[in-house]
């Protein structure tokens, strides 16, 4: 019996297939995971709660609740990082699933030491992401603050509940304001160098992080979009 883990070698796997589970659990633990299986979205959830791990695996076919639902309320509690499982293998698809704050897909059939892989690869940028320049980044005379200490982002002094992967975007604008990045450097920035999946990702990522920071989304004040290029954060 394990009595006590690291967060982040904690994973909980959510899906309805006994053979996925089998391998999922299998592989994971093989690489010194502890592993908790739930076989439908509402025990997932209930598992998730208790046991606070470091990576959930969700897959989006639940026979109760759709795994997209599932991470969306995932999502409106925990900034946990999510691996999706999908046999959706249209580009939309992926990218809407990223769109709700998935931080990686993979697509079945799957090989299960890619999947091992991608946990590594996403435990890897959630733990340890590069230092900023200072402490505190101060923007539009303090109405946008990011504490990179405590990785806390506060918009007009109210705390924004960001995921890991828009918390790496603004960080990775906010090292040098007005410093323009092509969507494929920041799908590096915040997906890592062994991402394999679209540029255009990261337009959902940006999407939702000026939901949250942004006074009036569509006509962004910090985020800019250059047509043709990428994205900077404004020097204001």
């Amino acid at each position: 019996m394990v009595a006590w883990m690291e967060p982040n070698k904690k994973i909980v796997v959510i899906d309805d297939e006994p053979s996925v589970q089998e391998v999922v659990r299998g592989y994971l633990e093989k690489d010194g995971y502890l592993v908790y299986v739930a076989g439908n979205g509402r025990e997932g959830l209930a598992l998730a709660e208790r046991a606070k791990p470091g990576l959930i695996v969700l897959d989006l076919m639940l026979p109760d609740v759709s795994g997209e639902e599932i991470c969306r309320e995932i999502r409106s509690r925990s900034d946990v990082p999510i691996l999706m499982l999908t046999a959706k293998a249209s580009e939309d698809e992926r990218v809407g699933g990223l769109a709700l704050g998935a931080d990686d897909y993979l697509t079945k059939p799957f090989s299960p030491r890619e999947l091992v892989a991608r946990v590594r690869a996403v435990l890897r940028r959630t733990q340890g992401a590069e230092m900023p320049l200072v402490e505190v980044l101060s923007f539009d005379e303090g109405a946008l603050e990011i504490d990179t200490v405590q990785h806390e982002v506060r918009r007009d002094g109210e705390l924004v509940e960001l995921t890991p992967n828009e918390y790496r975007l603004l960080v990775t604008l906010a090292r040098y304001p007005g410093r323009v990045y092509s969507r494929f450097e920041l799908i590096n920035h915040v997906q890592g160098y062994d991402f394999e999946g679209y540029e255009r990702t990261i337009d959902a990522h940006v999407k939702n992080l000026r939901k949250k920071i942004e006074p009036d989304p569509k006509h962004p004040r910090y985020v800019e979009t250059v047509f043709g290029v990428g994205y900077r954060l404004t020097k204001r």
